[in-house]
């Protein structure tokens, strides 16, 4: 499944921990549909041309302080039009709060207002921040996320083979879960994929033969984490005796989810191979290849500066 999320505006109230001065209206079935917002300054002069009215507005100490110095003449046309335009909400931030005129025409055109205490550039900047994520593009996919060495590593591969199990050994060993069975995958940028738990899975794994389990209560708090980056990609599948696999690691495999690529491995499963401690390599050596070492490069330099060597001594 692959969609661009829209947000109930009670969580984003939730999450910012906004006051609202309108309680009387009902904020249940309000969804903000975009992660842009906007300071109606231009607006508050009169000026609604190109007006992205589907935004959250912000009132702040600037768009404030003009405000007062206008008199109730001229704020009223002012209010009733921006108000009438539908906008999702108004937050006033940096400790102001709006006049009982706005309060009222508010409650005539349905519009909720919200304060915070917080000042305008770092509320907008958490805001915009915490939209792109809740509305970036998302999959769900069959698999087990795991927090390896601060790597997100996603393990992937047909059902029964063992996806669980080898978490279940990444944990005792010390790594967190994000999510077991069910992975949801958000693009939160052009080069950054996050995924978590559903709701209803989260914290659980299914071990054949021994039912559901809760990771967090019974190896704690710390066994667990909400989400995290997907940093690579292991799939593994059946051993096949016929098929070749890489040794070296010279060429580097990818797999995509949402336009975004992630580095993978494929591991045959073979009978007594240690996955956890194969994982752990993998996550390991993954990070040292972004910090700009491969031992696979430098182990074939050294093949090639030997073949050198030899064949100048050979010339010589």
């Amino acid at each position: 499944m692959n969609n661009q999320s829209t947000v109930p505006l009670t969580k984003l109230v939730e999450a910012m921990k906004l006051k609202c001065l309108t309680p009387e209206i009902d904020i249940s079935r309000k969804k903000l549909v975009t992660p842009q917002i906007n300071r109606p300054a231009l607006q508050l002069t009169g000026y609604f041309d190109h007006f992205d009215s589907e935004r959250i507005q912000i009132i702040g100490y600037v768009e404030y302080t003009y405000l007062e110095h206008l008199t109730r003449e001229q704020k009223l046309p002012i209010y009733e039009k921006l108000l009438s335009y539908k906008i999702p909400c108004l937050v006033y931030t940096t400790r102001t709060i709006p006049d009982p005129d706005m309060i009222e025409l508010a409650g005539k055109y349905n519009i909720p207002i919200f304060a915070t205490q917080r000042s305008t550039s770092a509320f907008m900047a958490e805001v915009i921040r915490w939209l792109n994520v809740e509305m970036a593009p998302s999959i769900t996919i069959h698999g087990v996320l795991v927090d390896v060495f601060g790597e997100g590593v996603l393990i992937m591969g047909e059902s029964g083979i063992g996806k669980s199990e080898a978490a279940l050994e990444l944990i005792k060993r010390g790594h967190r879960l994000i999510s077991d069975d069910v992975v949801e995958i958000r693009r939160v940028s052009d080069t950054t994929l996050v995924g978590t738990a559903p709701d209803i899975t989260r914290h659980f794994i299914e071990l054949r033969g021994i039912g559901i389990i809760n990771v967090k209560t019974l190896f704690g708090v710390e066994s667990v984490k909400d989400t995290s980056n997907i940093d690579l990609v292991i799939k593994l599948e059946e051993w096949d005796k016929d098929k070749e696999y890489d040794r070296l690691g010279l060429e580097q495999e990818y797999t995509e989810f949402l336009g975004n690529r992630v580095t993978s491995h494929s591991l045959p499963i073979r009978p007594g191979r240690n996955l956890a401690v194969i994982v752990e390599t993998a996550a390991v050596n993954h990070r040292q290849k972004k910090m700009g070492y491969n031992a696979a490069q430098e182990l074939y330099d050294r093949v090639q500066a030997g073949l050198r060597k030899n064949l100048e001594d050979s010339e010589s």
